[in-house]
């Protein structure tokens, strides 16, 4: 099978994927979020918002390991002006990009990215995409064999990337 060409691969990991689940009253919610871990300095490397059959809203987000615990903090302090059923978290994630010039107009990259990370038993904890780029939040643990698996369907210009630890 021959690679598919891509802009290239990041990685980034020390992250932890923080969760707030079932919010029945959504609107405004992310704005209470991000402003209060914006107060805090902690920043949201990833976001993504889903809703559940009961139209709840439920929130993930990535933030540096290192933040992990004062952002805990944070939540359960807005947690009762949010109604949020519940705060959870999985510490030590990597998140894990896919990126392309007008990669909206590359269809078959998603499948490719999460077949190949499937292939290798790697479960997503999260997915977010944009106009140029996919990413996935996988556990930690599993960065490495990752970028290898995506690294075996893609073919990048130069070698994956690494975000900085400490931004």
């Amino acid at each position: 099978m021959e690679k598919v060409k891509i802009g290239g691969i990041m990685q980034s990991d020390g992250r932890s994927l923080v969760k707030i689940m079932s919010v029945p009253d959504h609107v405004g919610v992310a704005g209470t979020v991000l402003s209060a871990m914006g107060k805090h300095h902690v920043n949201i490397e990833m976001l993504v918002e889903s809703f559940d059959l009961d139209d709840c809203g439920n929130f993930a987000l990535v933030i540096d390991q290192k933040d992990l615990d004062e952002a805990l903090v944070i939540l359960e302090e807005i947690k009762p002006s949010t109604h949020a059923k519940a705060v959870s978290y999985v510490p030590d994630v990597a998140v894990i990009t896919v990126f392309a010039p007008h990669l909206r107009e590359k269809p078959f990259v998603h499948g490719a990215m999460f077949s190949s990370l499937a292939a290798v038993g790697i479960r997503t904890l999260a997915i977010c995409t944009s106009i140029s780029s996919v990413s996935c939040v996988v556990d930690g643990q599993y960065m490495a064999m990752a970028v290898r698996s995506l690294e075996e369907v893609f073919m990048t210009p130069s070698q994956v990337k690494e975000r900085p630890k400490d931004y």
